[in-house]
């Protein structure tokens, strides 16, 4: 809501200087410019080129007022704009008196600098001071080419130029300036969200970092303890076991953490790939589609296989079959007889059954009466 703010507040202070901009050249041309030109109307060589100038001033700005109700800019009407604005001037220095540039009758020469400003405000000031720049060379060649200018003329032109060029400029200077503000504050608006997505991005990596640590402290903590200090020996079958149940936990845990498809297959693929690096021959089948589980569910659903992978001799068959209303994970091994921990969320189930060296257990989740329940 404060970017917005702000963002809002900046925009109406653009559009407020646009309109101030207008009104300045409204009042040149039609107040200062169009009085001068009807005082001296009788001076002129062709007075109809004169009012053509004028005209096409105004329908310049016009144009401006009209993009200004309906919140537009100039876009691809700006350069005929300009050459339209430098046209009039022209236009208008070709049919005026000799000796008469930057006096009162040279109406134009205090208005199109003006005009060209409204053009050009939401543009480099580079751009701005260009037009600027042309228009003063407008003026300059009609004084030196067409007429016979002498020290008090180039004098009156250079103190002219200072307002005519100047006043503008100030302008758009300070729009160049706005504008630099407004991108200013965007970049480090940016800046500011990226760094606190980097903050929040990692409190979370480090909250993650706790959980994992928290969920490995009870079981594989202590296994290490007892490896480190050599109430363990690691040539202990059982303890062989229980380092290949720890590992294969530990895959799951780090694939939790993986943006897949289908997390419970992928969270399986990781603790076969424990039996896989022991020689046991492996065959993964996947049947059906089903809703994804949370995270507890697929722990749950992947901790009895987990262990018998992790255990198996040989040879081992893992079958992941679901639907909408029922997701179960199958294994079938020659791991011997083993204890299974009970499920952790409710709604999940797990079975086993022993025919000599062979296990089969299956676990199974209903997220439909899970979720009714």
């Amino acid at each position: 809501m404060r970017d917005t703010g702000e963002e809002v507040t900046r925009a109406q202070l653009r559009h407020g200087l646009r309109i101030a901009t207008l009104l300045v050249a409204v009042v040149t041309v039609f107040g200062l410019g169009l009085t001068n030109l009807m005082r001296y109307m009788d001076r002129y060589e062709s007075p109809l080129a004169q009012l053509t100038a004028l005209a096409a001033l105004g329908a310049v700005l016009a144009v401006e007022a009209t993009l200004l109700v309906r919140g537009r800019s100039w876009n691809r009407l700006r350069g005929p704009a300009i050459v339209i604005v430098l046209s009039a001037s022209a236009l208008s220095y070709v049919t005026l008196p000799d000796g008469r540039t930057s006096t009162t009758v040279d109406w134009i020469f205090g208005a199109a600098n003006w005009v060209g400003i409204v053009v050009l405000l939401d543009r480099p000031l580079r751009t701005a001071v260009s037009f600027l720049l042309a228009h003063e060379l407008t003026a300059l060649l009609n004084l030196l080419l067409l007429d016979d200018p002498s020290r008090g003329d180039m004098a009156r032109f250079a103190t002219g130029s200072v307002t005519v060029f100047g006043f503008p400029l100030c302008l758009a200077v300070v729009a160049s300036v706005m504008r630099g503000l407004s991108a200013a504050a965007a970049i480090s608006r940016r800046e500011i969200e990226q760094v606190r997505i980097a903050e929040v991005v990692a409190a979370e990596s480090h909250s993650r970092r706790q959980q994992r640590f928290v969920e490995l402290s009870a079981t594989t903590i202590p296994l290490l303890e007892g490896l480190a200090d050599g109430s363990l020996r690691p040539e202990d079958p059982v303890v062989q076991g229980r380092c290949a149940i720890e590992a294969a936990r530990m895959r799951r845990l780090f694939a939790e953490a993986d943006n897949v498809a289908n997390p419970l297959l992928h969270e399986l693929r990781h603790c076969i790939d424990v039996a896989d690096r022991k020689g046991v021959v492996v065959e993964l089948d996947a049947r059906g589609r089903w809703p994804e589980p949370p995270v507890a569910v697929r722990r749950d659903l992947t901790e009895a296989a987990l262990i018998v992978l992790a255990t198996t001799v040989s040879r081992a068959r893992v079958t992941v079959t679901g639907s909408a209303d029922l997701v179960s994970v199958s294994v079938v091994a020659d791991c011997g007889e083993l204890n299974m921990p009970s499920p952790a969320t409710p709604g999940v189930q797990v079975e086993a059954l022993n025919n000599d060296d062979t296990v089969w257990m299956e676990a199974r989740w209903q997220p439909i009466r899970q979720l009714a329940s």
